[in-house]
């Protein structure tokens, strides 16, 4: 009789039979590694999503166009702004305030007594006193930067992407936009970069900031546009192209590129609290910068035409006061007296609204405008006078190089009886003489110190029509009632500046 096999030796047979398979599969493969035949691998992970462009191919375009510029001064005291990011005069400024500090750690100054103390060499020899960038816009070496990293200099050194240090001297300078042209001699043929269609640039695009800062050479650093036409309060002309990319102290005059490779703004300002980028920088317009470096190379300065106004925004309270739909235009708020505006017959109280058939939106605009004329040129100016519409051409002027305001007699406290406005919170007397009204007292919560009156301002007009005794208050008051407006727009002079201000016509 034959024995039926045992299952479980059967089972434990086939267990050795495979144990030994794989003690041989692993000896082979382990001769294999030994003798010098690479492993086949698992293929590593590949993402073949579309990718977003870089920027790599324009800064390796541009970037020999931009350099660092150091500047020099023979002075007995070096300036107090390393490359003019904020204000001048840090001494003025508490000493546990944030730039304050931020200067002593950048600068390594010892702070004593309001001031920093440096080391003076006796023979006084030209010292750093800023570092900023620039860029050349000429193959034969004229390059722009600010006028703030150049101020105050004696000599200037261009240093190309490539290392090396050129000499270079001063064109031209303006100022009023922060521009200055600088000219390198010798060193060949330079790259350089040309000037956008500021107008075509959209918030959102992206920029390219190309510089130096903090001095450490050639720095890229990548954003959007921000925002458009800002105005920080830097002069007449402010129309800045706000943008994020990290712009620094030491990139003054660095350019902004769009991804063409062309310069829409001239990086020249930051907010920051602390010194420092938190992404929000200002560029001059390429269009601005363009026309003012075109000047400065031809005649080394600007030349701008003059209407010889003062003026102010048109507020909705303002335009509301006048019976005006929009709060646009300029509101005339002085004319001077030797100017083409006073030849031409405009008057304090008339809103500028075109020039040359073109809108004019604000008093900022108009500012711009006029300057982008060359004085002599004749403009065609449209203005509001007493809700009726105007056109008048005017010779404009050549824009002097002082900001002083056209003189005038200083206003001599009149001895005579007051008379008290209570509902607008104001004391007032005639002027001596008889042009009108002196304020003697203001109510500190009125409506009239709300919009800034003050006691010594000259109250002249009201809704254009002049006043001269306190009853020309309550009647222009009761006009505006009359014809449904809620508010009358008063002229008030101060140290010989003119202004208008609106007060609500249910009190008075």
């Amino acid at each position: 009789m034959t024995n039926s096999p045992n299952p479980v030796s059967k089972n434990r047979g086939r267990l050795l039979a495979a144990a030994a398979s794989i003690a041989i599969a692993g000896a082979i493969g382990l001769s294999a590694v030994t003798s010098g035949t690479q492993p086949v691998l698992a293929d590593a992970v590949r993402v073949e999503a579309p990718q977003a462009p870089g920027f790599a191919d324009v800064v390796e375009k541009v970037s020999p166009a931009v350099v660092s510029v150091r500047v020099k001064a023979t002075a007995d005291q070096v300036a107090n702004d390393e490359d003019g990011f904020g204000p001048r005069g840090f001494d003025n400024l508490p000493d546990d305030h944030p730039m304050k500090r931020f200067f002593r750690q950048f600068r390594g100054g010892e702070w004593q007594n309001g001031g920093p103390r440096w080391h003076r060499n006796h023979e006084r020899q030209p010292r750093p006193v800023a570092q900023g960038s620039g860029f050349f816009i000429s193959d034969d070496g004229y390059l722009v930067t600010n006028n703030h990293v150049v101020e105050g200099g004696s000599s200037f050194t261009v240093v190309t992407n490539d290392g090396k240090e050129l000499d270079a001297k001063l064109i031209g300078t303006d100022p009023r936009t922060d521009l200055a042209v600088l000219k390198v001699d010798g060193g060949g043929k330079f790259t350089y970069v040309d000037f956008a269609d500021d107008n075509k640039v959209r918030v959102g695009d992206w920029v390219v900031a190309v510089g130096n800062p903090f001095g450490l050479g050639g720095t890229v650093t990548a954003g959007i546009v921000s925002a458009r036409g800002r105005d920080i309060g830097a002069g007449p002309y402010d129309d800045f192209i706000q943008i994020d990319a990290a712009v620094n102290r030491g990139n003054s005059g660095g350019p902004a590129f769009n991804l063409n490779g062309q310069v829409v703004g001239v990086n020249t300002a930051i907010f920051s609290p602390s010194g420092g980028s938190v992404g929000i920088a200002f560029a001059i317009p390429a269009t601005t910068a363009k026309q003012v470096v075109q000047d400065l190379m031809k005649d080394g300065s600007v030349k701008r035409g003059w209407l010889g106004v003062q003026i102010q925004p048109v507020t909705p309270d303002i335009a509301e006061s006048l019976g005006l739909k929009d709060a646009k235009g300029a509101l005339v708020a002085g004319v001077q007296d030797d100017g083409p505006a006073k030849k031409a017959g405009i008057v304090s109280g008339d809103i500028i609204t075109q020039v040359n058939g073109k809108d004019v939106s604000s008093s900022r605009e108009l500012a711009r405008v006029i300057g982008a004329n060359p004085p002599g040129q004749s403009v065609e100016v449209t203005l509001l006078r007493n809700g009726k519409t105007e056109t008048m051409k005017i010779d404009l002027g050549a824009l002097p190089t002082s900001d002083k305001q056209a003189s005038a007699e200083q206003q001599q406290a009149p001895q005579s009886a007051t008379e008290t406005l209570a509902d607008l919170g104001l004391t007032v007397t005639s002027a001596d003489d008889g042009k009108g009204l002196v304020v003697t007292a203001v109510e500190p919560d009125s409506d009239a110190a709300d919009r800034g009156i003050q006691a010594g301002d000259v109250i002249t007009a009201i809704n254009s029509a002049e006043v001269k005794a306190p009853g020309d208050v309550t009647k222009a008051m009761e006009d505006a009632a009359k014809a449904g407006r809620k508010a009358v727009l008063v002229q008030v002079s101060r140290d010989d500046a003119n202004r208008f201000v609106t007060l609500p016509v249910n009190k008075g």
